[in-house]
């Protein structure tokens, strides 16, 4: 195998979901400036446009609003809710903008937010898409403008002379500086000038001047009359917020294990680059650090790259596409729902006894090979009207995939498929693989897709 070959792998899969069926046969003589071109490609932006549901809106705490309008309403957001993860997904899996849906994947845990109004999940999907690789300062200021944000961390209870902390601890503890930063009398104070800040019915960022605390505030060594503007701006001041985003963006890009000086460098670029996104992805994917060996095939899929990497390399059609949803959240990571408001975990924590089962089976089951058998732990924490792991499996109903391998089988014909499906085969025992294979291209792809290997990147 070539090192540009395996480069150009390592490249897509950091810097989007694996490559598709139809870069196979460019992927292995294509210089690695080619697929950066491509990895980097920006079309004009199209946000998606959100259906009003036809019946009435009422807010669940509404004491008007009786038990049978509460569940109807609650079945028709779970459903838009259901379509826009799905939406997200195809986006993953089809957009020719891969490095923009990775970075909206990322960010998408970054500023994690789980609610139930469809209409503001989707407000909050389209920034963080359209600006995942502007600057951190537009999307930071757009996020927490958002009133998904503002409703999952209460600041629409924020009012003056009763202040609500919670919103400004996490914009300061998850999404800038991280602990150790600043004080709880800065959380105090920020809170202060976070007072007022809300939204309407419509999901329209407002300012409520008569809720603002106006009063003058000390927050990170600076005092002033300060509004919620102006604590973001002061935030971004601190070089800590530079060093804390490049950290959380090496670990998921590059390797778990820090570079310490890497990453100085590279933030230290960041901040002087007005926390340009774009520039900091360019001079990670660019870097000759970024094809070292010990970045390799280094990373454990979560999920999400799982389900779209698998779907960017078999040419499908799915029948019944809200049951891709059920595979979300047997596997941990359904996408809106992160557990809690730091997002997903990483690594290790995406495999236990049960999920490293069913990933490994996914591609038999797909195939239509054998049904789903999954059994495992009740999970409360990520409840959608179901009791448990088992009451899905019971309720499971297939996708009904068709795989066009006609087309597969074409495009990998007199190709090794483990060069085009695992990242660094170094380690894949070809002997074992090819041991349960009729050594036809489509169950050479299952088995390989079935292995450990496949669920490294």
């Amino acid at each position: 195998m070539v090192t540009n070959f395996l480069h150009n792998k390592h490249l897509l899969w950091r810097a989007g979901f694996g490559p598709g069926i139809q870069q196979i046969d460019h992927l292995k003589n294509e210089p690695i400036a080619g697929i950066l071109e491509q990895v980097f490609k920006e079309e004009t932006f199209s946000p998606v446009i959100y259906q009003t549901p036809d019946i009435e809106q009422v807010e669940y705490n509404d004491p008007k609003a009786n038990a049978v309008k509460r569940r109807e309403i609650q079945k028709v957001n779970q459903k838009q809710n259901n379509e826009l993860n799905l939406n997200f997904l195809k986006k993953m899996t089809t957009s020719s903008e891969q490095l923009r849906e990775k970075m909206a994947f990322f960010w998408h845990g970054h500023f994690a937010t789980r609610i139930n109004n469809p209409k503001f999940n989707q407000q909050l999907l389209n920034v963080i898409r359209e600006k995942s690789l502007s600057t951190f300062k537009d999307l930071l200021f757009e996020v927490s403008r958002s009133p998904s944000m503002l409703q999952f961390l209460n600041n629409q209870q924020n009012k003056k002379d009763h202040p609500n902390e919670n919103f400004a601890r996490e914009v300061m503890e998850l999404f800038t500086m991280g602990r150790g930063n600043y004080t709880e009398k800065d959380i105090r104070e920020a809170a202060r000038a976070f007072t007022g800040w809300g939204y309407d019915k419509e999901g329209n960022f407002i300012q409520r001047k008569k809720q603002h605390d106006e009063g003058s505030k000390t927050f990170l060594g600076k005092t002033g009359n300060f509004t919620g503007d102006d604590v973001l701006n002061i935030i971004l001041e601190q070089k800590a917020t530079a060093e804390f985003i490049t950290t959380k963006i090496f670990t998921f890009f590059v390797n778990e294990k820090l570079d310490l000086k890497i990453i100085k460098n590279l933030s230290e670029n960041f901040y002087e680059s007005g926390y340009d996104i774009k520039k900091l992805m360019t001079e990670i994917f660019s870097s000759t650090w970024f094809y070292d060996k010990k970045n390799i095939g280094n990373r454990i899929k979560s999920p999400t790259e799982l389900l779209a990497g698998m779907m960017r390399m078999l040419p499908m059609e799915i029948q019944n596409p809200e049951n891709i949803t059920v595979y979300q959240k047997l596997l941990g990571q359904m996408l809106l729902y992160p557990p809690n408001v730091a997002g997903w975990p990483n690594g290790k924590s995406w495999i236990d006894s049960s999920t490293l089962m069913l990933r490994l089976q996914i591609p038999q089951i797909w195939s239509g090979l054998r049904p789903m058998e999954y059994s495992a732990k009740e999970d409360d924490d990520m409840d959608m009207g179901m009791k448990s792991r088992e009451a899905l499996n019971k309720s499971f109903k297939s996708p009904n995939i068709t795989i066009d391998w006609a087309k597969v089988e074409k495009v990998l014909a007199a190709k090794k498929a483990e060069d085009y499906l695992i990242v660094n085969s170094d380690s894949l025992d070809m002997n074992t693989v090819q041991q349960f294979s009729d050594q036809s291209i489509k169950m050479n792809i299952i088995n390989l897709m079935s292995t450990p290997e496949y669920q490294l990147m």
